[in-house]
């Protein structure tokens, strides 16, 4: 493999396993101080140790989404050396912000970690869980603009091959910032919450304790409230994101739906087998004219075909298939988070909500949802290829020139390895052997001692 195709891999390979840190680090912080928040309204000693534990759990993921990010920012001036020549000093603004959300959050997650049961007002505590909210989002938001950046560039003007006059606020809210934070945001929320309802389901299956049983089923309710509120939130980003790319980014739409000819009525294209010579799309779910209406609320709305666009600069067609992951496996926590608050709300089916196949739905909930936040960042990245900076530089004239990459590629996937497998571990081992039961009954027990 050249240095081009070496470096895109290592890349690809370090953004997969952070952005499942990442994920964590934006909907983990919102979701133990909702458990909270619902603990003290309720005096409910049942949702004060969902927050404990789901902030214990949190701490460890902080540590490892430090190391892999850590690594990212080294590796856009390691591998990506031209980019970071030309357009380092443009995104240096959000790239510095995003390291400050961090240390935000860092220091009121450690307030907040040590500080239970300190205050004499119960919300005071809860109010340090404010920060470390807004640090995470903030964290997401940053380091999006960057990325965003990369899509539709702004704030300099191109002289000579180097990138002068910078306004750096209007290259961090460049064009597609708002949408794709939006977009990142939403999806982050709403995986970590059906990650946390899986777990729940889980338990419910499988659980020894029979005294946890009342604990899981508010976890449950909880998460799969959350779940369906934020994908809806998800789905509507999704929207906006194909109007954003009919304006903006015509080829990458055309590319995701497989979309050769400029045409009105536009067929929306699921699944499907491409025959690339003669363009021909065998076994696919045709919707006929959605596209057109997702690009613009009309189906009279022309979309641009891949055919209007030179060859060389036409993302890679393989993203269709990411495309079509991503949306299955948000239309799957969809349906399964419906159906549960269905039978939350109407009485009668109530029992139904821990039936043993609604749960077995619930317990696939987390991976689909973490699938498709990873479908949905090849999807986007692949998409904007060949551009690394779209319009201006292509990824080929950024990449490193120096050899041993090979090596280095392979000692990085012995150690994310290494980090995934340590982590999953001493998540388990801290929480297997601890049932939730003892921990409300410790803070039920303290809180009639004081009383």
């Amino acid at each position: 493999m050249e240095a081009v195709e070496l470096s895109r891999f290592l890349t690809g390979m370090t953004l997969a396993v952070h952005i499942i840190f990442a994920t964590i680090g934006v909907g983990m912080p919102l979701m133990f101080a909702i458990a909270e928040f619902l603990g003290i309204k309720r005096n409910d000693a049942k949702y004060i140790t969902l927050a404990k534990r789901w902030a214990k759990g949190y701490a460890v993921t902080v540590a490892v989404g430090v190391v892999t990010g850590t690594i990212i920012e080294i590796q856009l001036s390691l591998l990506w050396p031209e980019f970071m020549r030309v357009a380092g000093h443009v995104i240096a603004l959000p790239l510095f912000m995003e390291v400050f959300a961090f240390f935000f959050e860092a220091i009121f997650l450690s307030i907040y970690f040590y500080t239970w049961e300190r205050f004499k007002n119960k919300w005071t505590h809860l109010i340090m869980s404010i920060p470390v909210v807004l640090g995470g989002t903030l964290s997401a938001f940053f380091i999006t603009s960057v990325n965003s950046f990369m899509n539709t560039p702004d704030g300099f003007k191109m002289s000579n091959g180097k990138m002068l006059y910078v306004d750096p606020v209007s290259a961090m809210f460049n064009g597609s910032f708002g949408v794709r934070a939006f977009h990142v945001i939403t999806t982050a929320i709403m995986t970590m919450a059906f990650i946390l309802a899986a777990i729940a389901a889980f338990k419910l299956l499988k659980g020894k304790f029979e005294k946890d049983k009342a604990y899981h089923k508010k976890a449950l309710k909880l998460t799969m409230t959350v779940g369906l509120i934020f994908t809806l939130g998800s789905m509507l980003a999704g929207d906006l994101s194909a109007k954003f790319l009919h304006n903006e980014q015509p080829e990458k739409l055309a590319a995701y739906e497989w979309h050769f000819e400029d045409e009105r009525n536009a067929d929306l294209v699921l699944f499907g087998v491409l025959d690339e010579k003669t363009q021909e799309v065998k076994g696919a779910i045709k919707l006929p004219g959605l596209l057109s209406f997702l690009s613009d609320n009309n189906v009279k709305t022309e979309v641009k075909g891949l055919n209007s666009f030179p060859k060389d600069e036409q993302p890679p067609l393989i993203v269709h298939y990411f495309f079509d992951l991503m949306v299955v496996g948000g239309i799957f926590c969809l349906v399964v988070s419906g159906v549960y608050i269905l039978t939350r709300v109407v009485k009668k089916w109530r029992n139904f909500s821990t039936h043993k196949s609604l749960l077995y739905a619930i317990l696939l909930t987390g991976p689909a949802a973490m699938l498709s936040i990873e479908f949905g960042w090849f999807l986007t990245e692949m998409g904007r290829q060949p551009w690394i900076i779209r319009g201006y530089m292509r990824v080929s004239e950024a990449a490193t020139r120096a050899g041993g990459l090979t090596g280095v590629t392979i000692a990085f996937g012995v150690v994310y390895f290494i980090i995934l497998f340590t982590a999953t571990y001493v998540l388990i081992r801290m929480f297997k052997n601890n049932p939730p039961y003892k921990d409300v009954e410790k803070l039920e027990e303290s809180r009639g001692e004081a009383s």
